[in-house]
Order: structure tokens, then sequence, then C-alpha cells
């Protein structure tokens, strides 16, 4: 009996229930219920409310802020579904945590992304979908099957429709933070057919999140610059980067990321940028107290919808991406 076959079920932990309700709206199906709650000690209890017995089960659970208690609820949500005998756990993470620390960069370092694929696995799960990992080799810290997902086509297609004349006058740029960007905002430039340029930086790391904008690599006087990222965390590199683009020329800049972590001193650094808009997707909850007007969030839940019915039904996800 294949999976498609099976009953689908999709659970929501507690860090983004709103993106698992709007998977379970493109799929027309109900989400499941589970009851969280914690004790009066802090552990985390969880009570799963209907049978997955021989389901084919969808546990939607971005690991972000608070990034140690959603793990560690995700994976009490795992332990209690491969209990109930479910016939497949999918974990559904649009944002994996601890993605940054994919290698050791001085002595002695943990590689905590492996720890997280380990954990995961150990716990029951038989594939994980996410998308836009911060590095694309963590697909290989897991011995399951991984559906990395990217968010390009969605944020890209915002740009075609609202720069139509600067892609008509070959006045738009697409711009690298760093040089470990090059292939993501390539990918982005080839969607809108546009130039690519790169801001080359130095990193300290004696202060975690701090950087220091060097040089441009590329033309951006008169034209519109796009930064592209994956992740905007502190905004830091953002908001040096459009500095130095405008110091070179650059007539507006505007900035997208898969991924709006938006910690620490993020919000005042980019309302006080001279960046004219930052368009996110939905990967990570957007709380009415980090909203500015110069914020977009799209939804990428439809192309994880998609993804769990192809994944439900044995078919290609890949081929979401090639056409």
């Amino acid at each position: 009996m294949g999976s498609g076959s099976r009953a689908l079920k999709i659970f929501s932990g507690t860090s983004h229930p709103e993106f698992a309700k709007r998977i379970c709206s493109e799929l027309s199906v109900p989400l499941s219920v589970a009851r969280h709650f914690v004790f009066s000690d802090g552990e985390i209890g969880l009570s799963i409310e209907e049978s997955v017995r021989g389901a084919d089960v969808f546990v939607v659970q971005p690991t972000c802020n608070n990034v140690n208690h959603n793990i560690m609820e995700l994976l009490i949500m795992l332990d209690a579904l491969k209990r109930a005998s479910a016939y497949r756990i999918n974990v559904v993470t649009p944002y994996f945590g601890y993605a940054r620390q994919d290698r050791k960069t001085k002595a002695r370092d943990p590689i905590s992304a492996k720890l997280i694929a380990n954990l995961l696995e150990k716990t029951g799960a038989h594939r994980v979908i996410t998308a836009d990992l911060h590095a694309g080799q963590i697909q290989g810290f897991f011995d399951i099957p991984v559906d990395h997902l990217t968010g390009i086509p969605l944020l890209s297609s915002y740009f075609k429709d609202h720069f139509k004349d600067s892609i008509a006058e070959e006045k738009l740029v697409v711009v690298a933070p760093d040089v470990g960007g090059v292939v993501r905002a390539r990918r982005f430039a080839v969607q809108l057919n546009a130039d690519l340029a790169i801001v080359d930086k130095r990193r300290s790391h004696e202060v975690a999140n701090f950087c220091e904008v060097m040089d441009i690599i590329g033309v951006v006087k008169g034209k519109t610059v796009i930064l592209v990222d994956d992740i905007i965390d502190t905004a830091g590199t953002m908001v040096n980067a459009a500095r130095a683009l405008k110091e070179r020329g650059a007539v507006a800049v505007c900035a997208c990321a898969t991924h709006g972590v938006l910690s620490g001193p993020a919000l005042d650094r980019l309302s006080d940028s001279i960046i004219d808009k930052v368009v996110l997707t939905d990967t990570i909850p957007l709380p009415e107290s980090k909203k500015l007007d110069k914020i977009v969030q799209l939804s990428i839940a439809p192309l994880f919808a998609e993804s769990i019915r192809r994944v439900h039904t044995d078919q290609s996800v890949s081929s979401l991406f090639t056409k």
C-alpha cells in the first residue's frame, strides 16, 4: 500500500500554527488535534488527541525563537507519533534552527546542525521538508530524504510584478551581501534577467553578528538594487551593505530573504536604514510588534502544501523547480 492511500494527517507545534493552518487550507484537510502544555517546572507536555495508526503524518514546526523550546517540543511530538504507530513521520520545518552552526570555524567548536539532524532521525523522523538551508550541504547531515525547497521563485516574482520598469530599462541589479551568497543571488538574478553584484565584506569573529563592509564588486551606480539573502537576523549585514551600495551610487535599495529572524536590534536598524522595502516569506511568524511599513511578507505555505501533497502521493518534488 502506497502512502497516498493512507490517511494524511497534519499536526502543528506551537511555533507557527498559522503556517500549518495555511497548509491545511491549501490541501483542504483539517488540522489534526494535538494539545500542547507546559508543566509548572517548565517541562513540555503533549497529548495527541486522535488516532494516527498507519497514517502518513506531517508535523509542521519551524525551529525559530524560542529555538530550544521549539526543538524539544518537536522531538516530543515525534516520539509520541512513533509510539502511536504512525506509518511515516515527516518533519516540516520551514526554518531549520542551528543551520548556521554547520561546521567548525575554530578548534573545539560544535557542529550543532548535525546534532539536530541526529536528534530528529533518532526520535523517529522519516523525512524532512525545509526551505533555504543556510548551507545546502546540511542535507547530507541526514540519512533520510530531505526535500529542500526555495523561496527564490516566490520572492523574485514579487519583484517582477513591482519593478517592471526597472527590469525593462535594465536598471535592476541583484546583489549578494557576501561571497557565500553568490549562488543564491545568481539564481535570483536569472529569474529577473538582471545583472549581479557582490558585497565583499570582512566579518569580525570577535563580536557575534557583527560584520564590516569592504567593497562592491559590480556596477550599481544609477541602479535599483535588490539585496538577496537566506536569513535576515540582526540586519547588520543588510544595513551595512545598503549603506555601501548607496555610497557607490545606487538610486534605491530593497532587501529580501526567505527567513525573517529579526532578532535583537533588527527592527530599529531596518527602520532607520535607507532600505526602501524588505520582502520576507512566512517561514517564521511576524507578530504585530515586528511589523514595519517597509516589511512585506509573502506566504510560502502554498509551496509547502504542494510539496506535502506530492510526498503523500509519491510524486516528484524536485519537478516543482525544474519547469
